[in-house]
């Protein structure tokens, strides 16, 4: 008995030796967490250090303090004891930072500047890009040695003059003297910190290279340095003189002198304006053009009625119409009621760019499947005629929408206590009187935020719009680029990526314009719904 003791004792642990075991497994799993934190730590300080080495040579100061501050109160946060509500919000409040405050907040900026096609740089670099558009090679330039040099994906230029003096320039730096170049030959062809381009790879850059333009000095009367080949570079000088002094361009050709009248952009005394001009602040030019000049408030105006007629009756007829198949496959008596359910759902369950394209197909007005097959070979326009264009938007979006709707509802109607229904039933209240007096009002209760998202959503659904019927069709009447069923983030779209002349100024006026009208249509909304909850109490 005494052995079997034990054996008892020695195999079965104590519950001191449980609790120490309990403990280093803790210890354990304590380690491990501080050594992935550590991991992850190491990983984002390792990013945040190539960004600032990349950040420092492109002269970025003011974002590189943004990175380098960030950095170091993410260390501080995660490495200090304790703060454990700032260590699970950090992660959140940059990316809220990032990809919410800071868009939006450049977004306005933008629509406060002239920030477009031929205004999309500061001054300097439009005066280096007006004078190299008019570069003329020296007739007697010498040859100067080159050797082509990459740092990082930008090239420079490693210049050997026929004095043997060797300097380094790039299309943003003129040139500028260097003392530990690699000689070759009397010539420089090396540098510390540079990638030698070799023959096989000015080969396959032969584009950039010959396009490439460095400046001889800081003087941009100087001309600068350009090559054909990537062995030799010429002299350029251009037919443009600038005068700081006198803040000038004179076309020497003509002789005709362009002055910087503070529209950022060198205009003549008969107002002939050199492009590329500069970006600048032009206040709230950008939302008088869009509410002054007729060529846009016209189309903005047209544009901004159809955009809340669209949003207000696609979230009306999804929800009557989902609320109706709700209410319908909600009876118990109803056969079939999964399978119905799950039909009902598959127009959800495709991507809505992708129906947006099918539904373009099938409503095209030369060979789609409605005009040839249903309608027997008709030729009707549902998609180039203004107002059955508009219709046809109208019936895709409501394809698309009511399964959401419908799902909503569904759970809505069941969340209802069953007892209403049957005490009001037991009262004499017939079914139409138990819908609309006790079933509405408390599904609008939790349904009308959800409305309000909607609403929301399709005032900004632009795949449905671009994917169906790209805005048109076109209003030739307009001064920028929009059409009948343009909504007012496709406008801005237009506005800012197509055409010849793209204007992100404007775009971004009309990009506040809308926030602004989301927003109020949002609280006034908000406010009904808090006073039909106060009503339902």
């Amino acid at each position: 008995m005494r052995t079997d003791d034990t054996d008892v004792s020695t195999t079965k642990p104590s519950k001191r030796q449980h609790r120490a075991a309990m403990v280093a497994e803790a210890a354990s799993g304590g380690l491990k967490a501080i050594l992935v934190k550590m991991a992850l730590l190491g990983v984002v300080d390792a990013v945040a250090l190539y960004g600032l080495f990349i950040l420092f040579l492109q002269q970025q100061w003011l974002i590189f303090a943004l990175v380098a501050l960030v950095t170091l109160v993410v260390n501080w946060i995660y490495f200090t004891p304790g703060k454990l509500p700032a260590k699970y919000l950090t992660p959140g409040v940059i990316f809220l930072v990032v990809f919410q405050i800071f868009v939006v907040g450049y977004t306005a900026y933008i629509g406060f500047t002239n920030y477009s096609t031929g205004h999309n740089s500061d001054k300097a670099q439009a005066i280096s890009a007006l004078m190299s558009s008019a570069q003329e090679r020296v007739p007697d330039s010498p040859s100067y040695a080159v050797t082509v040099l990459d740092q990082f994906g930008t090239l420079s230029f490693l210049v050997t003059d026929p004095g043997g003096e060797v300097s380094l320039g790039s299309a943003d730096s003129p040139l500028a003297p260097v003392n530990d170049a690699t000689i070759t030959g009397g010539e420089a062809v090396g540098l510390d910190g540079y990638t030698t381009l070799s023959f096989q790879d000015i080969l396959s850059r032969t584009a950039e290279i010959t396009a490439l333009t460095v400046p001889f000095s800081d003087d941009p009367n100087d001309g600068a340095l350009r090559t054909n080949d990537g062995s030799s570079a010429y002299l350029y000088l251009s037919s443009l003189v600038y005068d700081e002094q006198a803040d000038t361009m004179t076309d020497t050709q003509t002789g005709t002198v362009f002055s910087d009248t503070g529209d950022g952009a060198f205009v003549s005394a008969t107002g002939e304006e050199m492009l590329p001009g500069w970006r600048i602040n032009v206040g709230f030019d950008n939302f008088a053009r869009a509410f002054t000049e007729k060529g846009i408030r016209t189309p903005l105006i047209s544009v901004t009625l159809w955009t809340i007629t669209f949003a207000a009756l696609s979230m009306a007829t999804t929800f009557f119409l989902g609320l109706f198949l709700a209410i319908v496959f909600n009876d118990m008596r109803m056969k079939g009621r999964k399978f119905y359910r799950v039909a009902m759902i598959l127009p959800y369950a495709f991507p809505a760019f992708l129906s947006a394209l099918v539904w373009a197909g099938m409503l095209s007005e030369s060979f789609g499947f409605v005009n040839q097959v249903l309608l027997g070979g008709a030729q009707i326009p549902w998609l180039t005629n203004e107002w059955l264009a508009k219709i046809s938007i109208l019936v895709v979006n409501l394809w698309l929408g009511f399964p959401y709707m419908f799902l909503v509802c569904t759970g809505a109607l069941q969340s209802i206590p069953a007892e209403l229904e049957e005490a009001a039933t037991v009262d004499g209240a017939r079914p139409w009187a138990v819908f609309r007096l006790i079933k509405l009002p408390l599904l609008l209760v939790s349904v009308a935020p959800l409305l309000i998202a909607s609403f929301a959503f399709n005032f900004n659904n632009f795949n449905l719009i671009y994917m169906l019927t790209g805005g048109g069709p076109r209003d030739a009447s307009a001064d920028v680029n929009v059409g009948a069923t343009d909504i007012l983030i496709s406008m801005v779209y237009k506005v800012a990526f197509t055409g010849q002349a793209r204007d992100y100024g404007l775009a971004s006026a009309f990009s506040i314009i809308i926030f602004i009208l989301v927003a109020v249509i949002s609280v006034i909304a908000f406010r009904k719904t808090k006073a039909l909850e106060e009503l339902n109490r």
